[in-house]
């Protein structure tokens, strides 16, 4: 047996602790700048306490709120325009997946020069970016605890990940009272793409024991908790274990990385601009059963967590749970069409070949194609 493991971020987690991200940024920098979306920061009141807890700590900042779903190259590159004018020492990410990726990369762009794409598709390497802060408000996509930024081209649909240490947090502070004021929809979306994290990470080829063993404990927490806080569940516990796995899910996935279900996914947000988590609730379906004879140990694991006791129970079980969740979407749900098909799966082969690779199956562009067309 043999593997590495190497993660440096600090995470914080605790109810309240958002208070203190004045005294964990101070050694960064004293001047920020604050990457969020359009309004959930500020209607919610996080953006008022973050501002009052960096004033405190002598830190001023500046504002950028530019960030959308499925970041653009172009935003981050506006953003790194930004931060650099304003002299900014630090980011600091308040939101969701998207923004703390689009972060990220701002925190990238602004020390280096050069084509983005450059960076993401490994034609050009750095080991430099402005020392990062997050502060997760969504419980699903773990970027707080990984080095991976996804970012979209405008200008050819490609969905691809920008991956170094440089952009792993300096600080991630997880408090899960941040998450209480997500809509029950984006709880569901958000929540299935940490289930998906672990079970990738988890049947991944290059998955170890460390990655194992974090899959498996947060998966538990998530079959025993999303469904239930779904529903109308709000004590403290249930919160704290549903953020806890999704963080633990985003960590998973810096070492082992994800398959085919994100592989596939990418080119149809890439494509449609689709909500991540809805367009994995459209593959996950048929990825599991195309993927099963791959790892048919590792996956009677999932579906005993899930209450099945086999292998090909599993794809059963998930649409069981999505069912649950109401993200029973089919691909042609989401606005995709069957002419979209021979796009999606050559664009596949282009920006997700490592997850491809991982998949405990490895499939063709064919097949992955008819992948696709099952999914629809």
């Amino acid at each position: 047996m043999e593997f590495q493991y190497y993660l440096p971020v600090q995470i914080v987690f605790g109810c309240k602790k958002v208070a203190e991200v004045g005294v964990l940024t101070a050694p960064y920098g004293k001047k920020a700048l604050i990457v969020t979306g359009k309004n959930s920061a500020k209607r919610s009141g996080l953006y008022d306490k973050v501002s009052q807890s960096l004033e405190k700590a002598g830190i001023s900042h500046c504002l950028f709120d530019k960030v959308t779903q499925n970041p653009l190259t172009t935003t981050a590159m506006e953003g790194a325009a930004y931060a650099r004018e304003h002299h900014c020492e630090v980011v600091i990410a308040i939101g969701g997946g998207s923004i703390m990726d689009c972060a990220k990369a701002i925190a990238f762009l602004a020390v280096n020069d050069g084509d983005i794409n450059d960076y993401i598709y490994g034609r050009d390497t750095s080991d430099q970016a402005l020392p990062i802060v997050l502060i997760p408000t969504t419980c699903g996509t773990g970027s707080e605890g990984n080095g991976f930024a996804v970012l979209t081209n405008p200008e050819n649909g490609d969905k691809k990940s920008l991956r170094c240490n440089a952009i792993v947090a300096k600080v991630s502070l997880v408090d899960p009272e941040c998450m209480m004021t997500m809509p029950k929809k984006v709880l569901a979306s958000v929540g299935f793409d940490a289930l998906c994290h672990c079970m990738e990470a988890y049947t991944s080829k290059i998955a170890q024991p460390f990655t194992d063993a974090l899959c498996l404990y947060a998966m538990e927490l998530i079959s025993a908790n999303l469904v239930k806080l779904y529903q109308g569940a709000s004590d403290q516990d249930t919160w704290e274990k549903i953020t806890l796995a999704s963080t633990i899910g985003g960590m998973a996935i810096n070492t082992a990385g994800v398959t085919l279900s994100h592989g596939m996914e990418h080119p149809a947000s890439g494509l449609k601009d689709i909500v991540h988590g809805h367009g994995l609730a459209a593959l996950t379906p048929a990825v599991l059963e195309a993927s099963i004879k791959g790892q048919p140990d590792k996956y009677a694991k999932i579906a005993r967590i899930f209450g099945g006791s086999k292998a090909e129970e599993l794809p059963e079980l998930i649409r069981t749970l999505l069912q649950r969740l109401d993200l029973s979407f089919s691909l042609s749900q989401l606005g995709l069409k069957e002419s979209d098909i021979p796009w999606m799966a050559e664009n596949c082969m282009k920006v997700s070949a490592a997850s491809i690779a991982n998949n405990p199956v490895v499939f063709s562009q064919e097949q992955i194609a008819e992948i696709y067309r099952r999914a629809m």
